[in-house]
């Protein structure tokens, strides 16, 4: 390894491991990621973006974060013909229903047109891909408060979930003194 790429790449490490020291969420914005595309164009790209914004909306997720989303359908596309010609199709025809671009137009009228196609294989295969990928992103846990899976940190009984002070009227045998 020469010693500039060796410089360029400790300096990333060194940036990575600060980030991650301190909790800032390691994301790019939506268009950094549309370069990794393969098969999806940036209108598709960001057609779908706006897709999966209103089926899991959550304010104060990034866009970015849904633009992975995006990312594993563009590689579910890349290795299956018919994903393509779904995503495909389906695109043209969410962009078509309001005779607008979908990404054009309002959140009140994007919800509109998701629900008159919301039963159709092209939704189905969008909110089921964006559940998978969205929900199991340790970014998005963060956000949104989830710490993760409770195994790989000893479970929950002995990390402050093994009382019932959460109930209104928990009986004093049902959660550990205070110390």
């Amino acid at each position: 390894m020469k010693r500039r790429e060796f410089l360029k790449t400790s300096a990333l490490v060194v940036a990575g491991a600060a980030a991650v020291a301190t909790g800032v969420p390691l994301v790019a914005s939506a268009d950094d990621q549309w370069s990794s595309l393969k098969t999806l164009d940036k209108h598709q790209a960001d057609t779908l973006l706006k897709m999966t914004r209103q089926i899991f909306p959550h304010d104060n997720v990034p866009d970015s974060a849904y633009a992975k989303v995006v990312v594993v359908l563009d590689t579910d596309a890349g290795t299956s013909p018919e994903t393509a010609k779904l995503l495909k199709d389906g695109i043209e025809q969410i962009d078509t229903v309001n005779g607008a671009g979908f990404a054009t137009l309002s959140a009140d009228q994007q919800v509109i047109v998701l629900k008159k196609i919301e039963t159709g294989p092209f939704f189905q295969k969008v909110h089921a891909t964006e559940l998978q990928s969205f929900y199991s992103d340790p970014e998005v846990w963060k956000i949104l408060g989830y710490q993760g899976p409770s195994f790989p940190k000893g479970g929950y009984l002995h990390r402050g979930f093994n009382d019932l002070t959460w109930l209104p009227n928990p009986p004093a045998s049902a959660s550990p003194k205070a110390s």
